[in-house]
């Protein structure tokens, strides 16, 4: 896996993301296949099932867990990379510090699931934009 991944071009442009390796890469440019199709970023996580479903009836709205629809391996990926930023990794990004805060108000689960969808949409626009991951200031200066 790791070899296929360092002989492409857009996987080692997505493994610059934090939390993102090279499973997770292959992932996800095997499931986008044209990252165009999309019209919005945002339409990338609700494409993977990582947005909240709903139940809604009349007077009651209540909301569920994740939608569950797409596939399920990008979907996991995604979750796989976005608990690896929040516990293997050691350098503190504004992803990492945003999961942090989510991890306080809302939950482990729910804050994971968010920064998974969050991932999701930052892969697609490095992606569009052929952009790398810029971790912190330093590396934004340099």
């Amino acid at each position: 896996m790791k070899l296929v991944a360092a002989q492409d071009s857009v996987c080692m442009l997505l493994m610059t993301a934090p939390g993102v390796g090279a499973v997770t890469a292959l992932h996800f440019k095997a499931a986008i296949d044209d990252p165009l199709r999309f019209t919005s970023s945002r339409l990338v996580g609700a494409h993977f099932g990582l947005t909240p479903r709903r139940f809604q009836s009349g007077e009651s709205d209540n909301q569920g867990r994740i939608s569950k629809a797409g596939d399920g391996d990008v979907r996991s990926a995604l979750y796989s990379a976005a608990h690896s930023l929040l516990t293997r990794s050691r350098a503190m990004s504004p992803l990492k510090a945003w999961d942090l805060h989510l991890v306080r108000t809302k939950g482990r689960r729910r804050a994971t699931v968010a920064v998974a969808r969050k991932l999701a949409v930052i892969l697609h626009r490095m992606w569009i934009d052929r952009t790398r991951n810029q971790w912190n200031d330093q590396e934004a200066i340099a």
